[in-house]
């Protein structure tokens, strides 16, 4: 009988197994590096598309209301009364003024821009994520044509009343208070066009056009607008003897007599300005705030944490263009004269600390159209309209 012959078989050594756990670790960690590469790429790229669309939204908002700057205002802007001292801009009925600097520049004149350089943040509070330049805030000035005044008569009873009456019933609004409607705190710019009550050289009538901003402390109905003194914005008051040609809200009234011709819209005075909300709410970052005349600003996009404007300003004394002028007021130029708006926006992203902090900025300009023109190529001098 043959005995059976046992062979030994061989497995790994140690160091064959050294070697493969080796191997296989080194694969597992770099498909989990690629993993976490993967995952870092589609978190920051998902972290510069948020960042991008709230700078995009921030861009988009402000150009449509700067594109509108100046409209329906009477040519190189409106002098204001100030027998009670300069109206207020950037306000809201509870008495919050949401930029440092919130009162009308040069002896309380309404522009169609208002610069704001410098004053930027509420409470003028420091961003620290934000870059060494200042923050600045602006104010667009312009009717709204969106509710249209054409289809209302006002009379005065009184010195602070106005009675509303419809033109006709069927033409949209027919009511003060419809949707989109007047509201507490609105502006509402009056320019009277008289008959005539003064001689012209060749002693003809001369019309003159006066205009005034009131704002409405009042809505008892649908037919009533009140505009009461001491209200928000300071805008109802009296003249005094450097602007006693203009009307005011005082002597609006009897102006509107027979022959007379007045028009009516309200006035946006739309300010953007940067909001870092208190510790302990909710949002604690950086938001751009939109804030309509005398009405509660609102957030329109979060993680804006630097906000800058310089203007392209005719300088109607050396008849040249002064560029990128990021303070025009502070040099001697008129806001009236503003010819573009150069915008200047950086947003971070949610995640701000460690190497997923996302920063981007976006610059854009928009051109004054509604504002003066000036002719700087005229042969004798600069001629501004």
């Amino acid at each position: 009988m043959k005995m059976p012959i046992t062979k030994s078989q061989r497995g790994f050594s140690l160091l064959e197994l050294m070697v493969a756990s080796i191997i296989g670790l080194i694969v597992i960690m770099a498909m989990t590096q690629l993993f976490r590469m993967g995952m870092n790429a589609t978190f920051t790229v998902a972290q510069r598309a948020e960042t991008q669309q709230n700078l995009r939204a921030a861009i988009e908002l402000m150009t449509k209301d700067l594109s509108m700057a100046g409209a329906g205002l009477p040519s190189g802007g409106l002098q204001l009364a100030s027998a009670g001292g300069n109206s207020k801009v950037a306000c809201n009925q509870a008495g919050t003024c949401y930029v440092p600097a919130d009162t009308y520049p040069t002896g309380n004149f309404m522009y169609g821009i208002l610069p704001g350089f410098g004053n930027g943040v509420q409470n003028g509070t420091v961003i620290a994520s934000a870059p060494a330049a200042v923050n600045d805030s602006i104010t667009s000035i312009y009717c709204d044509y969106n509710f249209p005044l054409t289809n209302f008569t006002f009379t005065f009873p009184s010195t602070t009343t106005a009675s509303v009456a419809v033109v006709n019933a069927a033409v949209t609004p027919n009511n003060i208070l419809a949707p989109g409607g007047l509201n507490v705190g609105d502006l509402l710019l009056f320019q009277v066009t008289t008959a005539g009550n003064g001689k012209t050289a060749q002693g003809t009538s001369a019309a003159q056009t006066a205009a005034v901003v009131a704002e409405i402390t009042g809505l008892p109905n649908n037919a009533t607008i009140d505009f009461n003194g001491a209200d928000a914005l300071n805008f109802n008051q009296a003249a005094t003897a450097a602007n006693s040609l203009a009307y005011t809200i005082t002597n609006l009234g009897p102006a509107l007599g027979a022959g007379n011709q007045v028009t009516v819209c309200r006035l946006n005075a739309v300010t953007y300005f940067l909001q870092v909300p208190p510790a302990g709410g909710t949002v604690q970052t950086p938001r751009l705030m939109r804030q309509v005349n005398g009405l509660t600003a609102v957030p329109v996009a979060d993680n804006i944490i630097n906000v800058q404007f310089s203007y392209d300003v005719i300088n109607s004394v050396a008849g040249t263009m002064s560029a990128n002028q990021s303070n025009p007021v502070g040099a001697g130029l008129s806001p009236a004269l503003i010819q573009k708006i150069n915008m200047w926006v950086m947003g971070e992203s949610l995640t701000q600390g460690g190497k997923q902090s996302q920063s981007m900025y976006l610059a854009s300009s928009v051109a004054a159209r509604n504002l003066s023109f000036c002719n700087s190529y005229s042969s004798t001098t600069t001629v501004c309209q």
